[in-house]
């Protein structure tokens, strides 16, 4: 084993020199213990480079679907305030027109709604505006034509999570960003965890993993959303927007796994076991591997070749991503900054199966996994 840990040490390192991200922190735990958490490279690189740490602060991206989206609606399903049956025009009426009326939250969960992947919205502002149009830009996505009969597939869609994000707004009278706050970061002590993270004196002055060296806004970024749908929608969103170190993550693992055996506790508490399977196993929509806000594996997949079927995950385009193995009790979380200083970097792609192949190889009981192809 200590040779096999010494590999992922090194196939970490490997990746800072070859480019793969100026920088990474790895976490491996089973249940609420952490095994092993690597730190390497560098936070950023410009304007001059700044060791990565423990602590640094990662843009999560798309990762704000299941840990905060999604986990949101959980929490409000259990105390009866949503439910997945519900049509999305119950608490969003402007969203009309052909076929919508039978688009519900399990629909948009599931990114089996019909609506179309991705819209860049932002160009029809300028960077000065953003936080100011977001009823022009809400109102588009509600106008937005279904491109697909809904149920009939899943296309990955951040416009149906952006949705979500009002929904849950809508039903909880608060804004998604208190919300999730006051509701599942504070009660597992995630006290770094939110939106806008700038915005809190507290957090101002710590460690963010740069971003991009954006055109359209004149800057790197470090510290404030990369993506430009959610910046101009004002930085809270349903489908990207939140920050977070690898500790508070780990947390929220550790109670994810424990809800799942019965023991729910902070957001989780009083969520029965069957409702959370029904967010984290693969649904019946034909061709996809999607559960409700979270994925499961399918070949060819990132989380490798070991990773059980019923494992769920999800990837953040900034270089993000988890995988928790249900079944074994295991979680590995890689949180890197591979969009810095260009998003035209791509070797993530090819590196994420390696290094999950590795800790299951250190960690795992391994054994033969059949894994369902996306039915």
């Amino acid at each position: 084993m200590i040779g096999m840990a010494d590999a992922i040490t090194s196939a970490l390192e490997l990746a800072v020199r070859d480019g793969v991200f100026p920088g990474a922190v790895l976490l491996v735990q089973e249940g609420s213990i952490i095994k092993r958490c690597d730190v390497v490279g560098a936070a950023t690189l410009a304007p001059s480079p700044e060791p990565m740490t423990r602590g640094t602060l990662f843009d999560l991206a798309s990762l704000t679907k299941p840990i905060a989206t999604a986990t949101a609606v959980l929490r409000m399903i259990q105390r009866g305030l949503l439910s997945l049956d519900q049509p999305v025009a119950t608490w969003l009426p402007a969203f009309t027109g052909d076929g919508k009326a039978r688009v519900t939250l399990f629909h948009l969960l599931n990114h089996s709604s019909g609506l179309p992947a991705w819209k860049p919205l932002y160009k029809s502002i300028e960077p000065p505006e953003a936080g100011q149009a977001n009823a022009r830009l809400h109102a588009q996505i509600l106008a937005e034509p279904l491109v697909y009969p809904t149920g009939s597939r899943s296309v990955y869609s951040d416009l149906g999570f952006i949705l979500l994000g009002l929904i849950v707004e809508q039903a909880s009278g608060r804004r998604l960003d208190r919300f999730c706050r006051e509701e599942l970061f504070a009660p597992l002590a995630m006290d770094s965890t939110g939106f806008r993270p700038r915005d809190r004196p507290e957090l101002a002055s710590r460690s963010f993993a740069a971003t991009e060296q954006c055109a359209w806004r004149g800057r790197l970024l470090r510290g404030e959303v990369h993506d430009e749908n959610c910046f101009a929608l004002g930085g809270v969103c349903g489908h990207a927007g939140l920050f977070a170190p690898a500790d508070d993550l780990a947390r929220f693992v550790a109670a994810l796994l424990a809800a799942d055996q019965g023991r729910g506790e902070g957001p989780f508490a009083g969520v029965p076991p069957i409702l959370l399977d029904q967010f984290l196993s693969r649904r019946s929509t034909p061709g996809s591997s999607w559960g409700l806000g979270w994925d499961t594996p399918s070949e060819p997949s990132s989380s490798g070749r070991w990773f059980s079927p019923r494992s769920c995950g999800h990837l953040g385009y900034t270089g993000t991503s988890l995988w928790v193995d249900r079944d074994r009790g295991w979680s590995v979380l890689l949180l890197t900054n591979r969009v810095h200083p260009t998003t035209r970097n791509t070797k993530i792609s090819s590196f994420r199966p390696l290094i999950h192949d590795l800790v299951a190889q250190t960690y795992f009981s391994l054994s033969p996994q059949i894994r369902p192809a996306a039915n």
